[in-house]
């Protein structure tokens, strides 16, 4: 189990999903539809997730998601 909140767009807002149904194909690329979670490692996960969180963003203005996270928090 991954102990992670789904996320859905806002009603209304049709420009999330785009965002939200790109990140959606770059998992799939690591994780293609079918996939056997239980044989997934949480190493593998964590490493999928570092691959996304690290990759710059176009509507992020060419920053990535943990570049623009730690701008606000620290």
């Amino acid at each position: 189990m991954l102990h992670c909140k789904p996320y859905s767009c806002n009603t209304y807002h049709s420009w999330e999903e785009g965002t939200v149904e790109n990140i959606n194909g770059l998992i799939i690329r690591f994780l293609p539809k079918g996939t056997d979670f239980d044989t997934v490692s949480k190493e593998y996960i964590q490493h999928i997730e570092n691959r996304i969180n690290n990759r710059s963003i176009k509507i992020l203005n060419g920053k990535s998601p943990n570049e623009v996270f730690n701008s606000v928090v620290l």
